[in-house]
């Protein structure tokens, strides 16, 4: 028949009937599909990439790869390691030390980014130092309120202790 695939396949059918329901990954799981659908009803790889929904090149490159290196490697799926930070882990560590200091404190997200730019030589837009430290690292920026410079520290406190016992 033309268009049949003249590929040798291994296992058995109830063998890869079995892998089948094993499978957890959509996409590892129409892979098999094309093995056990060659393997069982000699369909064409045309026939199979339009039951599967992709294209024929796609199947033809999973069939090649069974091929070469057999069911264990066409079944591995790797994951992208994505794209290298911004701002690196140790710099993330120091600026999280930082920021747990409560007298050393910065003003704004621009004072982190000046800090880290200066002291650690590390330069990240403004965006990325804001989502990094508000939502990754979950740090509030702490800035004392102003008091005035003629405020009385001995009536402060004095205050303060009335107001604890007001309370109590």
């Amino acid at each position: 028949m033309a268009g049949i695939t003249r590929i040798e396949i291994k296992e058995s059918a109830e063998e890869l009937e079995a892998l089948l329901r094993q499978q957890r990954n959509a996409r590892l799981k129409e892979r098999v599909q094309a093995l056990y659908m060659i393997k069982d009803q000699e369909t064409s790889v045309c026939a199979i990439a339009k039951i599967l929904g992709k294209h024929r090149s796609t199947v033809q490159r999973w069939l090649a790869e069974y091929r070469e290196t057999g069911i264990e490697t066409m079944l591995e799926f790797g994951v992208s390691p994505g794209r290298t930070r911004v701002i690196p882990n140790w710099a993330v560590e120091s600026l999280k030390k930082q920021l747990e200091q409560p007298e050393i404190g910065f003003a704004g997200y621009k004072q982190i980014q000046h800090w880290l730019g200066t002291i650690l030589g590390v330069e990240a837009e403004y965006a990325t130092v804001h989502h990094l430290v508000r939502y990754q690292l979950k740090a509030k920026l702490k800035v004392p309120r102003p008091r005035n410079r003629k405020q009385d520290t001995q009536k402060l406190e004095a205050f303060k202790k009335t107001l604890v016992m007001t309370y109590n």
